[in-house]
């Protein structure tokens, strides 16, 4: 996925009421600008921290700049922005980057489904086999080498494995696919310290047969895709 304008720099200041982050150029200038991360971002924007941010045409907007990626410290790039993880893996699929989610005639992006009222990432459908339902998650919490999901408790991600659990006994395939968005993460485990529950119903949803996996992306400062699986390890 290439970002539709050319990314500018500056450096982080602060992360406030959850979507707003103040930076400053190199000309010392101070601007707020959009952050689109419901989650904590430990992390991933801290003071300091190299920050690159997209400009909007869209004269409606509060906000004309949107973060898009940081830099920390050690140099690893992390994509802050979560709907760009929809976006690589749509792409990733649509090349057939990801085997095991190759091979369908159609897909789709969010589709209403389920049982508590939900909307499906992804749904690849094929005349010859059973409909796949695949919710992404962007992981970007790196914790003593170990990459983790979640990085706050995600009442919406526990209804998201239920709904795939679900799915998956109507006799659909069901698939839970982390996109790692962090150049430091490796491996992927369920951040059972930060939401046991999520760690819970990610064990029941393995049990029942949902499929889960974790595919890396090259983060760079013009565009962001998938470039090889890591594991995902058991709570």
């Amino acid at each position: 996925m290439k970002f539709s304008s050319q990314l500018q720099s500056a450096t982080l200041l602060k992360r406030y009421k959850r979507f707003l982050v103040d930076l400053r150029t190199n000309d010392n200038e101070e601007f707020t600008v959009h952050c689109a991360n419901t989650g904590k971002m430990t992390g991933c924007a801290d003071s300091g921290f190299k920050a690159y941010y997209s400009t909007s045409d869209n004269k409606k907007r509060k906000y004309a700049h949107s973060l898009e990626l940081t830099e920390n410290n050690q140099g690893h790039l992390i994509c802050v922005n979560t709907g760009v993880a929809n976006k690589v893996a749509y792409e990733a699929i649509e090349e057939n980057r990801i085997e095991e989610l190759a091979g369908y005639d159609e897909i789709k992006s969010e589709i209403k489904y389920g049982h508590e009222n939900s909307r499906i990432d992804i749904l690849l459908s094929s005349d010859d086999k059973p409909d796949c339902y695949v919710e992404v998650k962007s992981v970007t919490l790196l914790e003593q080498g170990q990459g983790y999901f979640p990085d706050a408790q995600t009442v919406r991600g526990q209804k998201h494995l239920r709904e795939l659990i679900h799915i998956k006994k109507q006799g659909q395939r069901a698939v839970l696919l982390f996109i790692v968005m962090h150049d430091g993460i490796e491996s992927v485990q369920a951040a059972a310290h930060i939401d046991k529950k999520y760690a819970q119903l990610l064990a029941e949803a393995r049990g029942e047969g949902v499929e889960i996996y974790a595919y890396k992306a090259q983060i760079t400062p013009t565009e962001v895709k998938v470039i090889k699986q890591v594991s995902v390890l058991n709570t």
